[in-house]
């Protein structure tokens, strides 16, 4: 399959805001892509820019798309080692915008082989169930927010911390209080606390049976991981401090933590993913399928990848549903509830709106 164009959309979604402990987001700064070859089929990728996380923004992505697709044109798609190292060889980082590029590829080689992306990358179904999650507010108003995520249905409630280390301790007691023993609790502190706040918050949340703290520290301060490890009561995940399978094996070795999230915004995408993957599975590291602010098109492959790897035991799959205001996608992932179901067709399975595309500021290389 020889690349014979690609497509670039500034895929912007609106969204209610949304605050983290690193700031607040407006709109979803979504990239695009289509990438056409001569096998009459496109693949599609999307990814989700998170500045305060990945240093990328909508801008850079757009920008740096263009040079991809120049790099790519007249290349064969299913060469998708080669492909990619062209964008390693041409820039370092640029995680996000490399994602989207990755998926087209995968959502190609899937299409090719006439299978669902899940049964391509040699996967099967399985049950996932998301949980849905609480940004920053003030403790009534996420207590308030966390009962209507129950009547909802929600049965684990993620929650966004790391603004206040004594607010934070609040937040989640009063959650706890209002939901119930039943439900399954999750922290992310998106690198908010200092180490002796990470402390004092994670020992004092330690009666609520929270299942596990994301990210409490700067990944600067990664060497304070394993003593944090061993003194919380809380079991914790890596997000911000694993971007590859080069920190995934340093943070292991070093005792730093009990679990990692998997985005393809910080990995580059699927390929690098399941290297990451590899290592957490021989080190019995269970993993989590996290993502940004991505549209139900890079959900569903989200999905796809979840299914093909049996060390992925949790799921943050609730991107689309943080405030977006629009769903401009057709096909994908269905919600039935809280669970996920995946596509049958070819491919990824999920495309952008025709309709919602023309609005948008697009090119074509």
């Amino acid at each position: 399959m020889t690349i014979l164009h690609t497509d670039i959309y500034k895929f912007s979604i609106p969204m209610h805001p949304f605050t983290i402990a690193t700031g607040t987001m407006h709109y979803a700064q979504n990239t695009f892509i289509r990438v056409h070859t001569d096998a009459g089929i496109y693949g599609v990728g999307e990814c989700s820019a998170f500045p305060m996380i990945a240093g990328e923004t909508q801008a850079t992505c757009f920008e740096m798309a263009k040079d991809f697709a120049a790099l790519w044109k007249n290349k064969n798609a299913a060469a998708i080692e080669e492909r990619l190292q062209e964008l390693h060889s041409y820039t370092a980082f640029n995680a996000t915008i490399k994602s989207a590029f990755d998926m087209a590829l995968y959502d190609l080689a899937a299409k090719a082989a006439g299978k669902p992306l899940y049964s391509y990358l040699g996967g099967s179904k399985k049950e996932l169930e998301t949980d849905l999650t609480i940004g920053i507010d003030t403790p009534d108003n996420m207590a308030t927010k966390a009962i209507d995520f129950v009547k909802r249905g929600v049965r684990i409630i993620k929650i966004k911390l790391g603004k206040n280390a004594k607010e934070d301790v609040e937040r989640v007691q009063k959650i706890r209080e209002a939901v119930g023993p039943a439900i399954g609790l999750r922290i992310d502190a998106n690198q908010g606390w200092n180490y002796d706040d990470a402390v004092f918050a994670l020992k004092a949340m330690g009666p609520y049976n929270i299942q596990f703290c994301e990210q409490p520290m700067r990944y600067w301060d990664d060497d304070k991981l394993p003593t944090l490890v061993k003194q919380s009561p809380i079991r914790i995940m890596a997000d911000e401090s694993v971007f590859d399978h080069h920190d995934a094996k340093r943070i292991i070795a070093a005792g730093a933590c009990d679990y990692v999230n998997i985005k393809f915004a910080k990995s580059g995408g699927i390929w690098e993913a399941r290297k990451i993957h590899e290592v957490c599975e021989e080190n019995n590291i269970p993993c989590m399928m996290g993502g940004m602010l991505e549209s139900r098109v890079a959900l569903t492959a989200f999905a796809h990848f979840a299914l093909s790897h049996n060390n992925v035991a949790f799921y943050d799959m609730d991107t689309c549903m943080l405030g977006h205001k629009a769903d401009p996608v057709t096909g994908g992932v269905q919600y039935k509830g809280f669970f996920l179901e995946v596509p049958e067709t070819p491919g990824i399975g999920a495309d952008a709106d025709e309709a919602f595309l023309q609005t948008l500021e697009k090119v074509t290389i």
